[in-house]
C-alpha cells in the first residue's frame, strides 16, 4: 500500500476513507467512479491515483480497513476476553455503535461488497472474509465457558444464530439512514433479554 496515504493526517485519512465507502454503498464496484470518490474527500483524481494505484486496490484496502478497524475496536472493548456470553456482545455493541459514528457508510459497504460479483474483486472479498470470520468466531468460542448454558446446546450455531442476528438488524438501521443509537441500544437490550431466558442454565 502507498505509504504516502498513510502519512496523511488521521483525519484526512479518515475523510477519504469516508468518502469512498459512501460511494461504494451506493453503487455497483464498475458504476462507482474514482472521480465521485474524490470530490466527495475534496481532493483531485489524480491525487487519490498518488495515494492507490487503481480502483481494485482502493476496493480492497477499503475491505481489509474494515476487518482491522472492527477487530481493533472489538479488542480495545475487550469483547474477546469475556468469559461470560453476552458480556461480550454487550461490549461488542458498543465498539460496533461507535465504529459506525466514525464510519457511517462503512456497514453499507461491507453487505454491498459481500455480495459483489464483479470478477475483479469478488474473490479476494469472500476469501478474506471466509479467513476473517473464522478466525473472529473460533477465537471467541475458546473462551467460552459451556457451563453457562443450557445442558446439550450447541454453542457454535448459537453463536452464529446471535451473530446473524445482531448483523441483520444494524444492516437495517444503517439502511433506514438517521441511525438512532439510543433505539439501537434499547433494541438490543430486548434481544439480550430474550436470547438470556432461552440460552442460559437456569439457577
Amino acid at each position: 500500500m502507498n505509504e504516502k496515504f498513510f502519512s496523511l493526517p488521521e483525519e484526512k485519512q479518515q475523510a477519504i476513507l469516508n468518502s469512498a465507502y459512501k460511494v461504494f454503498s451506493q453503487n455497483t464496484y464498475k458504476n462507482s467512479p474514482m472521480s465521485e470518490i474524490a470530490d466527495a474527500a475534496g481532493i483531485s483524481k489524480s491525487l487519490l491515483f498518488h495515494y492507490f494505484r487503481n480502483k481494485k486496490e482502493l476496493y480492497l484496502f477499503l475491505w481489509d480497513t474494515c476487518a482491522k478497524i472492527t477487530i481493533d475496536f472489538l479488542t480495545r472493548y475487550e469483547c474477546y476476553s469475556q468469559k461470560t456470553l453476552f458480556e461480550s456482545m454487550e461490549r461488542g455493541m458498543r465498539a460496533k455503535l461507535e465504529i459506525i459514528r466514525m464510519y457511517p457508510d462503512m456497514g453499507n459497504f461491507t453487505i454491498r461488497a459481500f455480495y459483489e460479483k464483479d470478477p475483479e474483486i469478488c474473490s479476494a472479498v469472500q476469501e478474506s472474509y471466509h479467513n476473517y470470520f473464522n478466525l473472529k468466531a473460533d477465537s471467541f468460542r475458546l473462551n467460552l465457558d459451556p457451563q453457562q448454558f443450557v445442558p446439550g446446546l450447541d454453542i457454535s450455531m448459537m453463536y452464529r444464530e446471535m451473530y446473524w442476528a445482531a448483523e441483520g438488524y444494524l444492516w437495517e438501521a444503517v439502511q433506514r439512514g438517521n441511525i438512532d443509537i439510543e433505539q439501537i441500544e434499547k433494541d438490543f437490550k430486548k434481544l439480550m433479554d430474550f436470547w438470556k431466558s432461552v440460552y442460559l442454565r437456569k439457577e
